[in-house]
Order: structure tokens, then C-alpha cells, then sequence
């Protein structure tokens, strides 16, 4: 190889898991120079590492771990790991705004970041001016609702108070959703600057980032970059020689999903239960230790020093209709290239899923995305040309939310899917609210029944009033919105609910109950069927056709795995 400056290594969460530190500890122990970098979106192909040759060009290798590294430094060419052009399109068909520097710089070096030129701008602007800038751009908020940017900041900066406050919301709960902590990983500073940006504009001297215990990596390089930020007189007395004060801290949150509602995370930040309570007052208005204070989302915060030093305009002109700019989605499940995905408000679902993220797994047919996490709802494949953005979606039922995307296949039970997230909704509950507390445990019994085969034809529609219920009764978006994966699992695969409850049949071949293998005269006696079967419920000589007990199965799925001519068949 030539000769090798220094080796830019992945080292966001997924890259660490993926064995990114023990590439890095092969490099360095041959004397090549490593820095970190955090997620560059690519998940799937962890671990990552850029090469910088002394004439100035790069490579990029994937799948690089502790193995492959040495291979390459005993001599195996570097084009078994050499990035594909179908990869690289990953990328190149994003638009990278809040992604901008991730995967790029050195997110424990704040001079790879810059000098916070948005922020040196945004002082030298009255408070009115920086909400216009805002309103402008038509930056809505990324942490779900997609309420106005600049209304917020507007409220709280008119609220009446000598003491305010900014909190940046990263207690990204979602499952499968990562997109916080890869920005916080990758580029810490971006959103510490648009929190600074914030507190001048509402007149705050203080930011608290409340972040999930879970997020470690985030936390240390969150906690790294304020003291960098500090040192360089970004942030503490006297910012960029004016009397804006600001100061940022980190308070590390318990986990709890109900605590991404701003007035439960309050809670939990004056050291309370996070329970929400009625609005209004509004949290511009009365807030943390009832003083007005501004709540953004991390993806919110880190597209505003894009929009000072690009200006208003030109995020505007990115998007769609009322959905300005770009937005981040986390692509999981049933989908070829899993990772982090930037892409304008508008495109559709089918760029993203088929473009993007390169289509279904293993050749299998697509059935459904979910979108908004537990709060959000299954669209079908007659609806992936739905524009991404938060008026269209909405009317599909579902929501963007703070960007989770899970993919799931022809394999995928959309009635255990809608009973998986209503047991995630229902163990979340915060228990304020009874309609949420024993309505939403209610529906999770109902589901429980219909996956065992205990359906009854009445199900329905007591699905249907529970859900209305809920929805009707619930205080915080936690609980108006669990029923969202019933009600569209209800809309659009409601042929799937019949089969279980009437037929006692699941089309999808999930639910254990309603499932039995059988083997058939393909059976050439071979055994491999019967030496996996964990439980013995497979008999039968050699050569011979095999029989399977139903009685002692498991449905474990072993035997099918083992077996080469078919002969193995679930119905």
C-alpha cells in the first residue's frame, strides 16, 4: 500500500460493536496513525475505516475488522474491502444537513469542528432577528410533533422572566431509532451550538442536555466537547466579548419513553416521577423550576447552525410544501442497507426503503413500515409513493415522528407486530391516566388472545372503541397515540385479524399457537431433521420417511433449518 498518513476509523456505537477497537489496536500496533470518527450512516458495514495516503487521496474499507486488518497487513489485496459503488450511493443520494459532519471529523477534537461561526453570527443579531431567520427557514421540530421552530423560541423569548432555560430533549426512546445518538456521538458540537443560539435568543444563560443512562458514548463525548467548547471561550462568561453568558450540563435520564414529553421530562429533571401534566401553561411559559424554557430535539438543534451560515433561504428551498428541509430516519428490520438515512422532506417512501436502503432482505416480499416507533403506525406497500412529510403521513395514520423507520417482510405478523408495540406503550405508561394505564393493557390482552387463537368475532370492534378511548382520554402523546399500530394494522391488514380469529390461521406463519410442521413425502430419511430437534419430537429410520410428533413440538423451526429437500413444511 502507499504510504499511509493516518487511518480515520468509525467509532460510533455500531462501529465499536462491530469490532472497530480492536481494528484500531491492529493499526496502531504497525505505527499507523488512527483517529475516531463517529457513524457515517453506513451501519451495515461496520466497521468502516478511511485511509489518507501521502499523495493526498483516500480509500474507504468496509467490514474492516480485527480479522481483516491483518489480512491486508500480510499482503491480501485492499479490494476485498474496497467500498462499492452501490454502497457508496448510500450516500451520495442523501442530503446530508444534520448528518453533515458525521463520520467525517473528529468528534473529541474541536478544531475539526470549526469556531462556532454560527453562533459568533448569531450574537450580533437582535433576538427578533434570529426568530425571522427561523421562520424563514421553516425549520419545524424533528422530535415528532413538527411544531415551528421559531414559535417556540418566539414564545420563550417574550415570556417574562430574568431566569431561562434551554433543554435539549435526547431521550430517544423509540425502538429501533438511533438517530440522537449518533449525532451526539459524531457531532457533539453542532448541537451545543444551536443550543447557544437558542439561549441568546430567549435569553437563557443556562442548557441542560437530558440524555438516556443508556447512551454512555454520547454522554463522554458530549461531556469532552463542553469542556473543549469552555476552553475556548464558546460557551461560559462573556461569549465572543458581549455579556451573553451561557453554560451547558448534562443530566443522564433513567430510560424512560415517557420522559421524551417535555412536560415529563421536566418532571424528572426537578427530580420528580416523569409524569406530564396539562398544558397550559406551556413550558415557554412555566417550565423548568417554573421559569420559561425552550425544549428541542436534538436533530432540531443541530440544524440550526447550518441555517446561520447558510441563511433561511436556503433551507427553505430544501423540503416539501410545509416541511421544510431534511430529515433524518434510522432504516431497520427487514432492509438491506440498515443504517442512518438524510434525505429532503417530500421524497417518498419508496425512495427511501427501495433507493436508499436497497430494498428487502433475502429476496423476500415486502409488507408493511413502521413509522414513528410505538407511537406511529404500519403503512402498506399500495402507499410507499407517500411523500415523506408530516401532513402526508399523518393522513396514512401513522406519523413521522422523530424519524424510526422499521421495515418488515412477507415473514412479519402484523398482528403480533401491533401487540409487540402495544406491550412496549403499555409498559411505558407513566399511569397518570387510566385510560392509558388499564385501557392500553386492555387492547395488549385482547392482541394476546387473538395471536393464541382465543380470538372472538366481537374483537374488533372492541379494539376499535378501546382504541378511541385511549386516544380521547390520554393527557400526554404517549398514550394518544399507542393505539396508532392497532388502528392501522386494523386498516390495512385487517384480513390478517379475520384469519386469526375466524380461520385460527396466521398467513404469516409467526404466531407459535397457530402454527404446526408437518413432514412430507419429500422425506428421504436422511436424519438431519432429527438430530436437530432439540426435544425428540422427530422419529423414524434411516432412509425412511420421518414422523413428527405435534404433541412434543416446540416450533422451534430447527428441523426446517436442517433440511435440504423441503421436506419440512410449516403450515
Amino acid at each position: 500500500m502507499k504510504y499511509i498518513v493516518k487511518a480515520v476509523i468509525g467509532q460510533g456505537s455500531c462501529g465499536i460493536a462491530s469490532g472497530a477497537k480492536k481494528t484500531a489496536a491492529i493499526l496502531e500496533e504497525v505505527g499507523i496513525p488512527v483517529e475516531p470518527t463517529g457513524c457515517i450512516g453506513n451501519c451495515y458495514l461496520e466497521p468502516i475505516v478511511d485511509f489518507h495516503f501521502a499523495d493526498g487521496s483516500s480509500k474507504r474499507l468496509v467490514h474492516f475488522d480485527e480479522e481483516a486488518a491483518k489480512a491486508v497487513l500480510s499482503g491480501e489485496p485492499i479490494a476485498n474491502y474496497t467500498i462499492s459503488e452501490e454502497d457508496e450511493r448510500y450516500l451520495t443520494d442523501q442530503k446530508r444537513i444534520v448528518l453533515r459532519n458525521a463520520g467525517v471529523i473528529n468528534p473529541e477534537d474541536i478544531s475539526d469542528y470549526g469556531d462556532y461561526s454560527a453562533l459568533r453570527k448569531a450574537v450580533s443579531h437582535k433576538s427578533e432577528e434570529i426568530v425571522a431567520i427561523l421562520k424563514t427557514s421553516g425549520l419545524r421540530g424533528r422530535g415528532g410533533a413538527g411544531f415551528p421552530t421559531w414559535f417556540k423560541w418566539d414564545a420563550a423569548a417574550k415570556a417574562a422572566g430574568d431566569e431561562k432555560y434551554v433543554v435539549c430533549n435526547a431521550d430517544e426512546g423509540d425502538p429501533g431509532a438511533f438517530m440522537d445518538r449518533s449525532v451526539l456521538e459524531g457531532d457533539p458540537h453542532s448541537v451545543l451550538e444551536g443550543m447557544a443560539i437558542c439561549g441568546y435568543t430567549i435569553g437563557a444563560s443556562e442548557g441542560i442536555i437530558y440524555v438516556r443512562a443508556e447512551y454512555p458514548l454520547a454522554i463522554k463525548r458530549l461531556e469532552t466537547a463542553i469542556a473543549q467548547a469552555l476552553d475556548k471561550g464558546y460557551l461560559g462568561d462573556g461569549i465572543f466579548n458581549t455579556r451573553f453568558n451561557f453554560k451547558i450540563r448534562i443530566k443522564a435520564g433513567a430510560g424512560a419513553f415517557v420522559c421524551g414529553e417535555e412536560t415529563a421530562l421536566i418532571a424528572s429533571l426537578e427530580g420528580e416521577r416523569g409524569m406530564p401534566r396539562l398544558k397550559p401553561p406551556f413550558p415557554a411559559q412555566k417550565g423548568y423550576w417554573q421559569k420559561p424554557t425552550n425544549i428541542n430535539n436534538v436533530e432540531t438543534f443541530a440544524n440550526i447552525p447550518w441555517i446561520f451560515n447558510r441563511g433561511g433561504e436556503q433551507f427553505e428551498a430544501i423540503g416539501y410544501e410545509k416541511s421544510k428541509g431534511t430529515k433524518v430516519f434510522a432504516l431497520a428490520g427487514k432492509i438491506r442497507r440498515g443504517g442512518l438515512a438524510e434525505v429532503p422532506m417530500g421524497v417518498t417512501l419508496r425512495e427511501i426503503i427501495y433507493g436508499i436502503g436497497g430494498g428487502i432482505k433475502d429476496g423476500k416480499k415486502f409488507k408493511a413500515v413502521q413509522l414513528g416507533g410505538p407511537s406511529g403506525g404500519c403503512v402498506p406497500e399500495d402507499l410507499l409513493d407517500t411523500p415523506v412529510d408530516y401532513e402526508s403521513i399523518n393522513q396514512t395514520g401513522a406519523i413521522v415522528g422523530s424519524g424510526g423507520m422499521i421495515v418488515m417482510d412477507e415473514t412479519t405478523c402484523m398482528v403480533d407486530m401491533a401487540r409487540y408495540f402495544l406491550d412496549f406503550t403499555r409498559k411505558e405508561s407513566c399511569g397518570k391516566c387510566n385510560y392509558c394505564r388499564i385501557g392500553t393493557k386492555r387492547m395488549l390482552e385482547i392482541l394476546e388472545r387473538i395471536t393464541e387463537g382465543k380470538g372472538e368475532a366481537s374483537d374488533i370492534e372492541l379494539l376499535h372503541e378501546l382504541a378511541d378511548k385511549v386516544k380521547e382520554g390520554s393527557l400526554c402523546g404517549l398514550g394518544q397515540t399507542a393505539p396508532n399500530p392497532v388502528l392501522t394494522t386494523l386498516r390495512y391488514f385487517g384480513n390478517e385479524y379475520y384469519d386469526h380469529i375466524f380461520n385460527k390461521k396466521c398467513t404469516a406463519h409467526s404466531c407459535k399457537a397457530l402454527i404446526h410442521y408437518e413432514i412430507n413425502e419429500n422425506c428421504v430419511g436422511c436424519g438431519a431433521c432429527k438430530r436437530n430437534c432439540p426435544v425428540e419430537a422427530i422419529s423414524g429410520e434411516r432412509k425412511e420417511r420421518h414422523v413428527l410428533d405435534v404433541g412434543k413440538c416446540v416450533k422451534c423451526g430447527k428441523c426446517i433449518e436442517s433440511c435440504k429437500f423441503s421436506a419440512v413444511v410449516r403450515q
